[in-house]
């Protein structure tokens, strides 16, 4: 045997002694698949690792008793996909490599500075991967480049932020980023849409702590800030060898801090962000307050109402909320104080570090944009000015264990209301359907208006009670013409079954859609009443609204927003726009359409059956936000009816149910089975009744139905999702949809329950039944069962004469 081979042999056994449990790697030194490095006093582990159900490969840091929780992961933008011959280790000047035995690079970082002499890796108790000449000095740290984990030691500053990763099977940098944010005073915010939108903020820094999170009390050491000129630098946790403690950024955007109980072998969640809706960013709009311990977890400041109060009826309160007054330099404004809240976000603010309250709140009123005002520092008993101008947003009223900060809002005298100084057993709060008005005799309580205490009187309140008749718009038929140059067909933009619709624009430029009843149209009167009687009374942001009405002679006519993308259909089903819908806004469209459902069998005052929920009936705005439309054929329930049956059976083939499409019984799982429809045809990119295939003659149902018992489910995603499809979610969305559409009603689930199984990862779901109607083409018959008389037009059908056996 060769002499260079002995040596090659006797180095990889040594290797494999020196390295498989050592806690560092020499010059030149390597590990490859199955061989790790562990920490001195046996906390760390480093090696080779599949994240999840992932078969790709890559080089992370774990804990070594509890492997599946990982904390560093060095190529998260660089997967192994062929993990043959794949090594780590150290080059001659000091570079960590991840590589093949063949030379080639798959991942390296460079250390900023050359080694004077050797280098080495070391995986420290920390669970810091240092590279060091001497031992305590390093030349590069995994520290520096954290991923989605912080740990006791690690410093987070302006550069370094915590990533989270794209979903529990992908480490790979993910859609949301934990990072400090010095706007003002320093806070920390979650940003999610890859790191451009607010997601959640811990409230600014108040000379203590953070105003909007709880403090964590405990034995483990306190975080440590450092400050320079105001601006919060850097921040980490001090290490102790007796605290095994982590916090991480998850794939939904939570922030979690977990701690080790050794004596149970058990990681204790500590602390959890956000810890409820109110937490999300902007939760209760413009000049809301978000309260999650009180039913209605939204309320105006006061001197503020809704400023859309049926959305409020509907639990929609991302309109926000408008001044019932504008401000009043003039005649004098006043405060009212706001007891124990996170701060609003510091959109346009006006900061002063030493001045008092009160002078304060006397340079407030000299300023006529100044909406609110505080101390922004509890130090010193409160001390600091800080100002906002313009809108408030994203304020939340905070425990009572942690209310220690206030907020003043300024209002005009004529509006301002007193709440702690209410008679014994009065509401305590602005009610939302109340308006205010007049002074009138009561009790006597003090305010602070233009620098001076002065007395008021209470404030009396009326009822408003909303309309129940219909308030709609009608628009003439000229203007309409106008809009849409004479309904031409240059401005069509589509036909539906109850006629074609145009593109308009209004004198005031406001861009229009208009459906005009056809002649020819199986629908009529019936279906343009029943439009708007009904659409008028909803309001939700995935549904599409209904401006106007035009009732002239023969035409009936309605107007809607124009909404710039057009139908879902026109993208899911076209080879070329389908690429526009990726994997993450795919997802979003079904759960927008899945709230919109929700809203409808649920949350409106009237429970109500769409009956033709399809594709081509979801609308898509500039943002790709899908919108439920075409309510002519929609239905109403009682409260607790659950069933109900026609004669007339109206819908379109390939997303009706069953029951429906043959006894003419349509309910809530009605709808049901069309939203499984729906949601395959998004995931798959292919039509239910147009689905052919080489082996098989069923529709899209039939096909997925296969595919699911043979344990292929993945292969019904369209293939242009490979690129962006996040295999988690594609499954569960698949599973979902086949529960959707079993054969039987009574097995499908309801829209709560569809819309939390959608949210929910690692949620364990029922198994499917086979779907119903899954069965297509001449080659396997329907079931057998007394015919109806069908007529077909436009695609929809009419269904009389049902004698169902």
């Amino acid at each position: 045997m060769a002499p260079s081979l002995i040596t090659a042999i006797l180095c990889s056994v040594l290797l494999k002694l020196t390295c498989g449990a050592n806690h560092s790697l020499l010059h030149n030194q390597n590990i490859g698949i199955g061989e790790t490095l562990v920490s001195e006093s046996q906390v760390f582990e480093l090696g080779f690792f599949h994240p999840g159900k992932s078969r790709n490969v890559f080089l992370g840091i774990w804990y070594k008793f509890t492997p599946d929780v990982v904390v560093w992961v060095a190529n998260r933008n660089h997967p192994i996909t062929h993990s043959q011959g794949v090594i780590f280790g150290i080059s001659e000047s000091g570079s960590l490599c991840i590589s093949r035995r063949d030379g080639a690079v798959i991942w390296s970082a460079n250390p900023p500075t050359a080694a004077s002499r050797p280098a080495v890796i070391r995986l420290l108790d920390t669970g810091n991967l240092v590279v060091s000449t001497e031992e305590d000095h390093y030349l590069w740290q995994s520290f520096d480049f954290p991923t989605d984990t912080g740990l006791p030691g690690m410093k987070l500053n302006l550069i370094t932020n915590l990533t989270s990763w794209r979903d529990w099977d992908d480490p790979s940098p993910g859609y949301f980023v934990m990072k400090i944010d010095n706007r003002g005073l320093p806070e920390v915010v979650t940003l999610g849409m890859g790191g451009t939108r607010k997601r959640f903020r811990s409230g600014k820094w108040n000379g203590l702590y953070f105003n909007g999170i709880p403090r964590f009390y405990g034995a483990a050491p306190r975080a440590e800030y450092i400050f320079e000129q105001g601006r919060l630098v850097s921040m980490w946790r001090p290490y102790h060898n007796s605290m095994i403690m982590r916090s991480s950024i998850d794939a939904s955007g939570a922030i979690q801090q977990y701690m080790m109980n050794l004596r149970k072998d058990k990681w204790n969640l500590v602390f959890t962000f956000p810890r409820d809706q109110c937490d999300e960013y902007g939760n209760c709009g413009l000049n809301g307050i978000c309260t999650v311990e009180k039913a209605q977890r939204c309320e105006c400041f006061a001197g503020f109402a809704p400023k859309f109060p049926k959305d409020w009826d509907l639990q929609d309160w991302s309109g926000g909320c408008a001044r019932i007054r504008p401000l009043n330099c003039e005649s004098g404004d006043g405060f009212v104080e706001v007891k124990g809240v996170k701060h609003p976000d510091m959109l346009t603010y006006w900061l002063n570090t030493s001045m008092s309250l009160d002078d304060c709140k006397a340079e407030c009123l000299r300023k006529c944009d100044c909406s609110a005002c505080a101390n922004p520092y509890i130090t010193n008993g409160g001390s600091g000015c800080l100002m906002w101008f313009g809108d408030l947003l994203d304020t939340r009223e905070l425990p009572a264990a942690h209310s220690t900060q206030n907020i003043y809002i300024r209002v005009p005298l004529s509006q301002l209301v007193i709440s702690s100084n209410l008679e014994k057993g009065e509401e305590k709060r602005e009610p939302i359907n109340l308006i205010l008005m007049s002074i009138a005799t009561g009790v006597i309580v003090s305010s602070f208006i233009n620098g001076s205490v002065v007395l008021l009187t209470k404030w009396k309140w009326r009822v408003k009670r909303y309309d129940e008749d219909i308030d709609l718009p009608t628009i003439k038929l000229a203007t309409i013409r106008e809009a849409t140059n004479s309904f031409s067909q240059q401005n069509m933009i589509g036909v539906g079954g109850f006629g074609p619709v145009y593109k308009g624009s209004l004198p005031t430029g406001q861009e229009i859609a208009v459906k005009r009843l056809s002649k020819s149209s199986g629908q009529g009167l019936e279906e343009f009443k029943n439009e708007v009687l009904l659409i008028t009374k909803l309001q939700h942001r995935n549904l599409v609204k209904l401006l106007g009405c035009c009732i002239e002679g023969e035409e009936m006519v309605l107007i809607y927003e124009y909404l710039q993308n057009k139908s879902l259909d026109t993208f899911v089903f076209d080879h070329d726009r389908r690429t526009v819908l990726s994997w993450p806004t795919r997802f979003d469209i079904i759960m927008g359409i899945a709230k919109g459902l929700l809203y409808l069998h649920h949350d409106s005052r009237f429970k109500i059956i769409h009956r033709d929920l399809k594709t081509s009936n979801i609308l898509l705005d500039v943002s790709l936000n899908p919108k439920i439309s075409d309510f002519g054929l929609a239905r109403t329930f009682e409260e607790d009816q659950s069933l109900s049956r026609t004669k007339r059976v109206v819908g379109t083939y390939g997303y009706m149910a069953p029951e429906y499409a043959f006894h003419g019984k349509f309910s809530v799982k009605s709808d049901i089975y069309s939203f499984g429809v729906v949601l395959l045809e998004i995931i798959s990119g292919k039509k239910n009744r147009e689905f052919e295939h080489n082996d098989h003659c069923h529709s899209l149902l039939g096909h997925a139905w296969l595919l699911w018992k043979e344990k292929r489910i993945m292969e019904v995603m369209d293939e242009c999702l490979k690129e962006t499809f996040v295999e988690s979610e594609v499954k569960r969305c698949i599973h979902v949809g086949l529960l959707c559409v079993q054969k039987l009603s009574e097995d499908r689930p309801i829209m709560p329950s569809v819309v939390l199984m959608l949210a929910t990862d690692g949620a364990t779901l029922p198994e499917p039944n086979e779907p119903g109607y899954f069965i297509e083409g001449s080659c396997n018959p329907l079931p057998s069962f007394k015919s109806p008389s069908i007529k077909s037009e436009n695609g929809m059908v009419t269904i009389t004469d049902l004698e169902g056996r």
